[in-house]
């Protein structure tokens, strides 16, 4: 085959994006203190080369909203379709930026908001297709690139004040030793997870004891649950949970954002005796020296704060972990741009000491995500002590390779990409609003048909 027939089959000829929606409300799965009744869903991305292989990506959210990251995603197409993808991954961390800086688009959003979760997505697709063009799994295609061009895929604009490229390079240096033996016992073992199945703020005691001991009899030993509308109720909760799973087990408690700072305070207060390693998102995500006052006011109890799965950059990022306002940082597949963006912040929490716990479960974050820690483990970090990944078990079912868990483990992905496909038939029985499952649905009445005016 010719040199230009080669680029020609490299070069992207489409970009399609969908509106996928699962109607997780009706069981009340992901409910917490602020997001009452979740749909998860995601903006699904499919970047098709002219050899046909196709790449897919998507970028979580929570139903209504998710036309709006639709209609970025096209509006970035242009940007995208007639590239030849070789070219990207030759220099991606320059595309990345054009993409997050693009003249005009990034008055709406300069990295952040929707644009940057229609980034995020169409990132991900490529990150998919590049696995496949050269046949690992991503951990492993990051893993095992040379820390040069690891580097390259990184926008360091903003970053230098913490981490430079050449620090950056210095890390994962260091990071080569020893890391077949950690290849060889991630392949062997997995990696750590935690679960917040049992804890979803929404449902009944009962259901949150049949939870808690499946996860448990399946060897769990961490779990997560969701406080925050009222003080007696979280007390409650929290003894009944500690009565299920003991004290020898850690527990990690989650707010998503609902308080003002004094209040995060004291409420953790009154929950100190539950012994929870952290309190994840205590106040607004984007308040990082709120964080950081009820980081120093939570030391003296032993309680860590927790955040990240609503960052939306990796500034945001920078200035959380510059000032000690977290101790745990949580990364999101999908809601910062994508892959390059969290390996900015991978070393950023490398260099400041800050343990990576990454956030997870929504529709194809556990997926993807399993991926970033992994890499980390095996390429930067090196360890996994004290450290786990966010486990939930939702629509892992709607993927052709869904995540596999054993014995509290993320089992080490082994096809090709980004796990990110899904199923033809998750696609046409819950595209929205046209899918199969939906049109059930409006026809029975559970939801509206948004199609039909008032």
């Amino acid at each position: 085959m010719s040199r230009s027939l080669t680029l020609e089959n490299l070069k992207i000829s489409s970009l399609d994006v969908k509106d996928i929606r699962f109607p997780t409300s009706l069981q009340a799965d992901g409910s917490d203190a602020m997001h009452t009744d979740p749909d998860y869903s995601c903006a699904y991305v499919t970047i098709k080369l002219q050899s046909g292989l196709e790449g897919y990506g998507l970028t979580f959210t929570c139903g209504r909203g998710t036309e709006v990251i639709v209609a970025a995603c096209e509006s970035m197409r242009p940007l995208v379709v007639g590239q030849v993808v070789t070219d990207i991954y030759k220099d991606f961390g320059t595309f990345w930026r054009s993409l997050t800086s693009e003249s005009q688009l990034r008055w709406i959003g300069p990295e952040k908001g929707v644009t940057h979760l229609a980034t995020a997505a169409i990132i991900n697709a490529l990150w998919d297709l590049w696995g496949k063009l050269v046949k690992k799994p991503v951990w492993q295609l990051l893993a095992d690139m040379e820390p040069e061009q690891l580097v390259a895929c990184i926008d360091f604009r903003y970053l230098t004040n913490v981490v430079t490229k050449e620090e950056a390079i210095e890390m994962l240096k260091k990071g080569k030793e020893g890391k077949e033996q950690r290849m060889n016992k991630l392949l062997e073992s997995g990696y750590p997870c935690y679960t917040t199945q049992a804890g979803w703020l929404g449902y009944s005691n009962e259901k949150i004891q049949h939870l808690a001991q499946k996860y448990m009899n399946a060897g769990f030993n961490a779990f997560k649950v969701k406080v925050g509308k009222n003080l007696k109720d979280d007390a409650k909760r929290l003894e009944f949970i500690r009565n299920i799973i003991g004290w020898d087990k850690t527990l990690m408690v989650d707010a998503n954002q609902v308080w003002e700072v004094q209040e995060a305070i004291d409420w953790m207060k009154e929950l100190a005796k539950f012994k929870p390693l952290w309190i994840e998102e205590p106040t607004s995500p984007d308040d990082v020296l709120g964080h950081a006052e009820i980081s120093k006011a939570l030391k003296p109890l032993g309680i860590g704060v927790a955040s990240g799965e609503m960052c939306c950059n990796r500034v945001l990022f920078k200035q959380f972990l510059q000032t000690d306002a977290i101790q745990y940082c949580q990364i999101d597949s999908a809601r910062i741009g994508g892959v390059n963006e969290i390996l900015s912040v991978y070393l950023m929490a490398q260099k400041l000491g800050v343990k990576v716990c990454p956030h997870a479960g929504g529709v194809g974050l556990c997926e993807m995500v399993q991926h970033l820690q992994m890499w980390d483990y095996v390429a930067l970090s090196g360890t996994s002590d004290g450290k786990w990944v966010e486990y939930v078990d939702q629509q892992h079912e709607h993927f052709v390779y869904p995540t596999l868990i054993e014995n509290a483990h993320y089992l080490a992905p082994r096809a090709p990409g980004y796990n990110t496909e899904l199923k033809k038939e998750a696609i046409e029985d819950y595209v929205y609003p046209n899918g199969k499952e939906w049109e059930s649905m409006f026809a029975k009445g559970i939801f509206s048909d948004p199609r039909k005016k008032k």
